[in-house]
This record gives C-alpha cells, structure tokens and sequence, in this order.
C-alpha cells in the first residue's frame, strides 16, 4: 500500500511540474483542478506541500501574470523582472492596531507582495513578515503609521 502511494505521490509530482513548466498556473485552486482532471484526487493543502517540496514559487511572468514557477527556471530567468502589473490586485484589506501594519492578500500570494515591499521600502517600512496570505509590516513610526499605510497601498495600487 504504502509503495502504492509513493509511487502515486512520484507521478502526481511528475505531472505537476509538467503543469509548472507550461507557465500559464497562477493559483493553488487552478494546480488542483488540472490535477484532477488527470485522476489525482488532490486537495489545496496536498498542492501545497507538493509545490513547497518540489522548491516551486510564485513569480511574475514576462506578460506581467502572477505564476508558479521551478527552482530551475527561477535560475535561469534573467533578469529579474519588476513587479508592476502582476503586483497590482493583490492587495486585499490593510489595517493597523497602533503599532503593527497587517496586509491580507490572496493564498498564496503574501511572500510575492511582502518581497516586493521588501525591495521597494515604500516610506516608512522597517520589514516585513509574510505567511500564506497575511503579511505583518513593521513600521518606521507608530506615529506615521497612517502615512506608511498610504504609502504601500500606492506602491500596490
């Protein structure tokens, strides 16, 4: 049973980075349905761990489109491209509590925002901290944390 499964996770892996190489995935949710069509029976969370075992990351494609991308193609994808358009939309909701800024994004898409935040340090960020969908900002100023706020949104907007 368990030499069942390893080889269906093997061939579920396979099949994934295939889905991957064609460079049109944007989403967990579309990674499940292709999936699925090919008689996987994957969950988001399964597509999840799948991706973040096979070294995959969201990136932004020479069109501007958010998607997954291989380790290999990572190194070879030259150079870097900005995160203009394929940033834009992603921010969902941004709120305080005084001292501490939180972004909600789309699953998935937090890193990519964060790492974008990260490099462009919009006026008053010290860092950030993402998770799947939420990222944490330090600010610069608990006392211009309005202005920060305003300041990422434009970056994101």
């Amino acid at each position: 049973m368990a030499a069942t499964s390893q080889a269906d996770a093997r061939a579920r892996l396979q099949i994934l980075r295939k889905l991957l190489e064609e460079g049109t995935v944007s989403t967990q949710e579309e990674l499940c349905e292709a999936l699925q069509k090919k008689n996987f029976s994957v969950t988001q969370s399964t597509v999840s761990r799948d991706l973040r075992r096979i070294g995959a990351a969201k990136t932004i494609s020479s069109s501007g489109e958010v998607v997954y991308r291989l380790p290999e193609e990572l190194m070879i994808a030259a150079p870097v491209p900005t995160l203009t358009t394929g940033i834009k939309g992603l921010l969902l909701s941004i709120e305080n509590n005084g001292s501490m800024i939180v972004i909600k994004t789309p699953p998935g898409s937090a890193s990519l925002v964060a790492h974008h935040l990260d490099l462009t340090k919009p006026d008053g960020i010290l860092g950030t901290i993402a998770g799947d969908d939420t990222i944490f900002v330090a600010p610069a100023s608990m006392k211009k944390i309005e202005s920060t706020m305003e300041a990422i949104v434009d970056e994101l907007s």
